[in-house]
């Protein structure tokens, strides 16, 4: 599955005419993939819309058939996801959710009132609430549909 996954890589940075490596490391969870080019933001994109797209076509075009899944050990089939970083974007995204998630959280404790954030992409909203999940008296749920989907995050009812 790697090597179809590196051939997939191959032929998206070809098609787009973009130089640079990328290394392909499979974990329990799924694929995580770290590209590196000089041309970062022609993958990345605005708010990271352009590389959002990237992931969910590659994942897309690694599972044509498969419907996500490969089949295990066992028999079951297990669902592998593939996530793609470039020039650590993604990673260095996660930290700055992370931390204004536990501002946020802060914030929420200190006056009692409900906050609504910005529009996120799914993958931003599920770091936002596990942090969220980790501080004592807050709860997060997310609101609105489609691009408008967003987090609300308030005190628990029992704090």
């Amino acid at each position: 599955m790697e090597e179809k996954l590196s051939e997939i890589l191959d032929n998206i940075l070809g098609l787009l005419l973009l130089e640079g490596s990328y290394e392909v490391e499979e974990t329990e969870e799924g694929f995580s993939v770290s590209i590196e080019t000089k041309d970062a933001g022609r993958l990345i994109g605005a708010r990271g819309e352009s590389l959002d797209a990237l992931q969910q076509l590659t994942s897309q075009m690694l599972f044509k058939g498969s419907k996500g899944t490969l089949p295990s050990k066992e028999g079951k089939d297990e669902f592998k996801r593939v996530i793609l970083d470039v020039g650590f974007w993604r990673k260095q995204k996660e930290e700055e959710l992370i931390k204004s998630a536990e501002d946020f959280g802060k914030q929420v404790l200190e006056n009692g009132q409900v906050l609504e954030l910005a529009p996120q992409p799914s993958w931003q909203r599920r770091i936002v609430h596990m942090t969220i999940s980790q501080m004592p008296a807050l709860i997060s749920e997310s609101a609105g549909e489609g691009r408008d989907r967003h987090i609300v995050i308030k005190k628990s009812e029992e704090s």
